[in-house]
């Protein structure tokens, strides 16, 4: 019998084209290792040629189980989350999931439109790396999602979530009291938002350091912006401007630190000399920023390979009891200070 023409290409179509049964064909394309690799070879060359496509939103209503997850972040262009995004994917990849990838640019208005997306692509869970101001109607509408959520890198106190993160206070502590064993008294915390939980816990651990060292705190270092490089420029530029200027500078991460390094470039000042410079994180790229970058490691692969296990664990099981994961940061120190 001809099918129709411009209708879809159908898996009997394909079952009839390479000669064998439905049931041999379906068990092809959801990769049953029970087939012999002579009959698979002829299947998906049929798949070639025919043009099928495996309906798998169909395929997931009819087994009631997903086997896509969302995964939203807030910048793909923060190295960070590229390195998340890894952890996450090789980690659902072994269960058998696809990884449905939406980004925020942390604005509240497309994380609510992801989640609505994602929502209506019936993915079986999701990975949420919140943005800095999530709204009261974000947080009750995930509250009452029914599905798995994990969250990791931020936590939202208000929801009651699987969660994933590092101590940013202790992160933030280790690089301040660096710092102050370099000799440095007048050391600023530049860039990041006060709305985000991730700030609040590193300038608690900011204030832990200088407190104990007998420093008096100067709110005029403590200087809010954007987490890009170019909020790391703004930033440092400010505070090059303050009456008494920083010696050094804690900044949020290691994207604001690259920007800081180059607003100190821009003023006609030598990074690790004029200013020593700490960053957060450790992404691939601090060992060539120049200079290399002192920083502290928040594992953001294992933070991404971590939330994943969660969120199958959660997914097979969702009346297990919560988790919290706190991973533990280490100071690495470069030319920076």
């Amino acid at each position: 019998m001809k099918r129709k023409k411009g209708s879809r290409v159908t898996l009997q179509d394909v079952a009839n084209h390479a000669g064998v049964s439905r049931a041999t064909a379906s068990l092809i394309v959801r990769n049953s290792p029970n087939i012999s690799e002579g009959t698979r070879n002829k299947v998906l060359k049929s798949i070639r040629e025919l043009g099928y496509v495996y309906d798998r939103v169909a395929a997931n209503l009819r087994s009631q189980q997903s086997t896509t997850v969302g995964l939203i972040i807030t910048d793909i262009a923060n190295p960070f989350y590229s390195d998340l995004l890894v952890g996450v994917h090789n980690a659902l990849e072994e269960n058998g999931y696809t990884v449905f990838l939406g980004t925020t640019f942390d604005s509240d208005k497309k994380q609510e439109k992801l989640l609505s997306t994602m929502l209506e692509h019936r993915v079986g869970g999701v990975i949420l790396c919140p943005v800095s101001d999530s709204s009261k109607e974000t947080i009750e509408r995930i509250s009452h999602l029914n599905i798995p959520i994990v969250l990791a890198v931020r936590e939202i106190k208000e929801l009651q979530c699987d969660y994933v993160g590092i101590d940013y206070r202790e992160g933030s502590k280790l690089a301040v009291e660096h710092l102050i064993k370099k000799g440095h008294r007048r050391i600023a915390f530049l860039g990041g938002s006060s709305e985000s939980s991730a700030w609040k816990e590193r300038k608690i651990g900011y204030y832990m350091a200088l407190e104990e060292a007998g420093i008096d705190i100067d709110e005029s270092l403590i200087i809010e912006n954007t987490v890009t490089r170019e909020g790391g420029v703004h930033a440092v530029t400010k505070a090059l401007l303050l009456e008494t200027p920083p010696t050094a500078a804690f900044c949020f991460n290691d994207f604001v630190a690259r920007g800081v390094m180059q607003g100190l470039k821009e003023a006609g000042l030598v990074p690790g000399e004029d200013m020593a410079v700490v960053g957060f994180d450790n992404v691939q790229e601090t060992v060539i920023y120049s200079p290399p970058l002192t920083t502290v490691s928040s594992f953001p692969r294992l933070i991404g390979t971590e939330a994943a296990k969660l969120l199958h664990e959660r997914i097979a099981d969702q009346e297990r009891e919560q988790k919290r994961i706190i991973l533990q940061p280490e100071l690495v120190v470069r030319q920076s200070t």
